[in-house]
């Protein structure tokens, strides 16, 4: 049998798993022969075992078989261990050189405190040799301690490789080894290139995006997140990301129907969401503030041309049917140690045409918001993505999967610049009399103002009650101006262009009547 050298040429990544393709060359005789190549992931799967590769030869099958190591002898692992058992005693025996160097230096310290005032009557030519001395002695303590600590290092090092090989030799016992036997049949000698495919789990790729708002152009950039834990490592080479499949956010603010009725609500059971948060706040928090103020330009600055801006290399695509497989121009390592390592996609241009929206009965703030159209070939699949005006961080959200020609509302962050004030002007009840209904009346103002340097297209939303109980009616008070669009579940939308520096109201309300003894259930705003 041969055993043939290979090593990882070619990695392809599903979003769930990966196919590794392993190359080598063999030289071989006339006849057939069997070819070995080990080792091989433990937990690849065996049906996806595949060979190709260069040369006249006829491939006859493969097989995958388990092998097990050797039991380590006896005699390794006593000899490692008597190794062991005497570094320790000469690292004990350091030990108790150092605790008689220091008691040592303890003797002298004493000696020249003693000595000293004996010494100050003495002559000059006695306090220099006792100096000398003490000196010499404790060149001698310390140079001899630096000695011992450097064998110490030694004997900790050979200590620590020997408890390796210990691991080793003791691990053999246990450890099961993949090996992939090639048979193949030569009418001649021949030399072969082979390559070996097979397909892993424990390995996937996922998508990220940076979307970067740039006055009114938004632009997207792909990343493709690797990550394994395999079992072997990949190094540089060819990496592929497929998206096929073998075998924390910011919203665009909605409004739900706003329902009464004469029956109590039902308790509330409170479940835990499965809509990812953003920035630690909860799907049903208020959306927080991020500033979109910019640097005015110098006055009576002479506009010069702009440097080149920095290149992106991207992906190359090829596609499928139902599928694309992208090559990244960089090729990347890839640890089998579950970290993700990023590499560039491809980077897009977006058609965008931006607004505001705000539903200031949930919350006082307009959300700058981008309806985007995919005009690439590519379907994006989910993934966060981080925003940015400009260079500036302003949040995250989460992308779902995007088809070419699709539009998608994106959330690009909260604009402090857009004012808006939700005020109850009035509100009041009548007591129901003989014979008469009860009234209750509520209006409203909101107040929009511009304080952005260009023009700004604003959609409001507000709701009124809608009654579920045929006993109750709720009608609209005169609403000034009136809302482009008002649906069966009492959503109002309003729209209104607005220049810089100007502002503009917006009235409405209801009123609500119900027969003389009716509790209504909802009705609080």
């Amino acid at each position: 049998m041969t055993s043939l050298d290979t090593a990882i040429t070619a990695v392809t990544v599903y979003p769930d798993r990966a196919r590794v393709t392993r190359s080598g060359k063999a030289t071989l005789p006339a006849g057939e022969q069997r070819v070995r190549i080990a080792p091989l992931p433990t937990t690849l799967l065996r049906d996806s075992i595949r060979v190709a590769g260069q040369g006249d030869v006829t491939v006859l099958g493969v097989d995958v078989i388990t092998e097990r190591q050797p039991a380590a002898t006896d005699e390794q692992v006593t000899e490692l261990l008597e190794r062991m058992r005497a570094l320790d005693a000469a690292m004990t025996e350091l030990g108790d050189a150092d605790r008689g160097a220091e008691a040592r230096l303890k003797f002298l310290e004493q000696l020249a405190r003693q000595s000293a005032e004996r010494l100050a009557k003495a002559d000059e030519e006695r306090v220099i040799a006792f100096t000398e001395s003490l000196e010499s002695q404790y060149a001698t303590v310390h140079a001899a301690r630096r000695e011992r600590e450097q064998l110490r290092q030694r004997h900790v090092r050979e200590h620590q490789s020997l408890e390796r090989k210990l691991s080793d030799l003791r691990g053999k016992n246990r450890a099961d080894v993949q090996v992939a036997v090639i048979t193949v049949e030569a009418a001649e000698p021949v030399t072969v290139d082979l390559e070996l495919t097979y397909v892993v789990p424990c390995a996937s790729w996922s998508s990220s995006y940076d979307l970067r708002l740039v006055e009114d152009s938004l632009t997207l950039r792909w990343f493709g997140l690797v990550r394994q834990n395999t079992g072997e490592d990949w190094p540089e080479c060819r990496l592929q990301l497929s998206t096929a499949r073998p075998a924390q956010a910011l919203d665009v603010p909605e409004l739900d129907p706003w329902f009464i009725s004469a029956a109590p609500p039902a308790p509330k059971r409170r479940a835990r969401s499965s809509m990812p948060s953003v920035e630690g706040f909860g799907p049903d928090d208020d959306v927080p503030s991020f500033g979109m103020s910019r640097s005015p330009a110098p006055a009576g600055a002479a506009p010069s041309a702009p440097p080149p801006q920095v290149r992106e290399s991207t992906a190359t695509i090829e596609q499928g049917v139902t599928a694309a497989t992208y090559t990244p121009q960089r090729t990347i390592a890839v640890p089998s140690d579950g970290t993700s390592h990023r590499t560039v996609i491809t980077a897009l241009d977006l058609e965008v045409r931006l607004d505001y929206i705000t539903a200031p009965v949930r919350s006082p703030e307009a959300v700058l918001r981008a309806t985007a159209r995919n005009t690439s070939d590519h379907t994006l699949p989910p993934g966060r993505a981080s925003l940015f005006h400009d260079s500036e961080y302003v949040g995250a959200t989460h992308l779902e999967s995007w088809a070419p020609g699709e539009e998608r509302e994106l959330a690009l962050g909260v604009d402090d610049r857009i004012r808006v004030e939700r005020e109850l002007l009035r509100r009041n009840a009548s007591k129901a009399t003989l014979g008469s209904a009860r009234r209750t009346e509520a209006e409203y103002t909101i107040t929009l103002s511009n304080h952005t340097p260009r023009p700004a297209t604003i959609t409001v939303l507000d709701r009124l009650p809608v009654s579920r109980d045929a006993a109750i009616t709720v009608k609209e008070i005169p609403t000034k101006p009136q809302p482009v669009t008002r649906d069966d579940l009492g959503i109002l939308t309003w729209k209104t262009e607005l220049e810089p520096q100007a502002s503009t109201t917006i009235t409405f309300g209801y009123r609500v009547e119900s027969p003389k003894g009716t509790t209504i259930f909802g009705l609080g705003d």
